[in-house]
C-alpha cells in the first residue's frame, strides 16, 4: 500500500472525539511565554518519558535520545521504523481510536500529509526564527530539524575524481554504462532535476542516459550507499550525503560530489495533537531544532538552522516542497517508476 493510501484512511480516523484536555494543550503550545521553558522542564521531569516514532538511524537517534535525558532527566521511548512503516503504525493506531505516540519525527512530505489530516498540533516557538525560511511551513504544524541532501557519490577505487561527470548531460557517454545507481523511490529527486532542466528538456536527458547506459535501481539508500561502498554500483545519483560522509569517516573509499542544482528534503519533527506527555514532547520539539542541532552536525546531516547552515561544495540547493498537492507527489514517483523500468 502506497503512503498516499495509508494516510487517506487517516482521515476517517482522525476526527475521533478528542478529551477536554486537548484544548489545554493546544493553548500551551500556541503561546511561547517567556516562563514556557521552565514550565515545560519542570512538567516534563514529572512526567518521565515520552514516545517518539522515527525514521532517524537508531545509532545517531541514540545519541540524540541520550543528551536530551542527560539535560533533563526525561526518557525517550523510540519506535523506529522507515518512514512508510511509521505512517502504517499510525493508520493502525488512529483506526483503533489510539494516540500512542507524543512526538513524530520522519520525512517532511508525509509530516504535511499527516497534519493536513489534523494528526498535529500547531506550535508556537520563538526558536521558528532562527530555522531557514525556505524549510518552515507557514502553519507551523512542523518544523525542520535537519536537512537531507541527495547527491552523487563514487567509489574511489573504481573511479577517478578527476574523471567525474559535471553535468547530467555527461552521463549520456556509454563510458558510464553498468556504472550508475539510483534509490527506487527518489521521485522528488527525478522531478526537482526535470524542473529545474525544462520538462521536455529533462524527460529527454534521463530518457537518453538510462536507454544508453542503463542503471541499478536499489531499494533504500542505505542498500545503495553500502553498494557504492563495496564497489558493484561505482556511482550513485541519489545517495544521502550524510551516509556517505559518515562511510568515508570509517575509513571506506567513497566520496560525493554535487551535479548542481542538489535536491533537498527536509526532516521534521512534531507533536501529536493529543499527547500522553504533553509538556515533554513540546521540550523534546524545542530540543531537537536547537540544543540537538550542534549533534546533528557532527553525525553529518545539514542543519536547518540558519546560522549553522551552509551551501555543500559550492553547488545550489532545491527542496521539495512539502506542501506540494499529493496527487503531483504520485505523478513524480510514476514517472520515475516508468524511468526506471527502461533499465530492466
Amino acid at each position: 500500500m502506497s503512503i498516499k493510501s495509508l494516510v487517506s484512511s487517516i482521515a476517517v480516523s482522525a476526527a475521533c472525539f478528542l478529551p477536554a484536555h486537548a484544548a489545554s494543550f493546544a493553548e500551551l503550545a500556541s503561546k511561547d511565554t517567556p516562563q514556557r521553558h521552565n514550565q515545560l522542564v519542570e512538567q516534563a521531569r514529572k512526567e518521565g518519558s515520552l514516545t517518539l516514532y522515527t525514521s532517524i538511524p537508531s545509532k545517531d537517534m541514540a545519541v540524540l535520545a541520550a543528551d536530551f535525558e542527560k539535560r533533563y532527566g526525561v526518557r525517550v521511548n523510540v519506535w523506529r521504523a522507515s518512514t512508510l512503516k511509521v505512517v502504517q503504525r499510525l493508520v493502525a493506531e488512529h483506526k483503533a481510536n489510539q494516540w500512542n505516540f507524543d512526538v513524530v519525527d520522519i520525512s517532511s512530505p508525509e509530516l504535511e500529509a499527516l497534519y493536513r489530516e489534523d494528526l498535529l498540533q500547531e506550535v508556537d516557538s520563538k526558536l521558528h526564527a532562527a530555522l531557514l525560511e525556505d524549510a518552515m511551513p507557514s502553519h507551523r504544524g512542523w518544523a525542520p530539524q535537519f536537512i537531507t541532501l541527495f547527491v552523487q557519490a563514487y567509489n574511489t577505487n573504481a573511479i577517478k575524481k578527476e574523471d567525474l561527470p559535471k553535468t547530467y548531460a555527461d552521463l549520456r557517454d556509454p563510458k558510464w554504462k553498468g556504472l550508475l545507481g539510483v534509490e527506487a523511490s527518489d521521485g522528488d529527486w527525478y522531478c526537482g532535476q526535470i524542473e529545474h532542466l525544462g520538462q521536455e528538456q529533462g524527460k529527454q536527458l534521463f530518457d537518453d542516459i538510462v536507454k544508453t547506459n542503463k542503471w541499478s535501481v536499489r531499494s533504500g539508500h542505505s542498500l545503495l550507499a553500502n553498494m557504492v561502498v563495496s564497489g558493484e554500483v561505482p556511482i550513485g545519483l541519489t545517495t544521502y550525503s550524510y551516509m556517505i560522509d559518515q562511510a568515508k569517516r570509517q575509513g571506506a573509499p567513497v566520496d560525493w560530489f554535487a551535479i548542481d542544482p542538489i535536491i533537498a528534503r527536509t526532516n521534521g519533527i512534531a507533536v501529536s495533537r493529543q499527547p500522553a506527555n504533553p509538556h515533554a514532547a513540546l521540550l523534546f520539539y524545542e530540543y531537537m531544532i536547537s540544543d540537538a542541532q550542534p549533534l546533528i552536525l557532527k553525525m553529518d546531516y545539514y542543519s536547518p538552522v540558519k546560522k549553522l547552515a551552509s551551501s555543500p561544495k559550492g553547488a545550489s540547493i532545491r527542496f521539495v516542497d512539502p506542501l506540494t498537492d499529493r496527487a503531483e507527489i504520485e505523478r513524480c514517483n510514476q514517472a520515475f517508476m516508468e524511468l526506471n523500468r527502461l533499465s530492466n
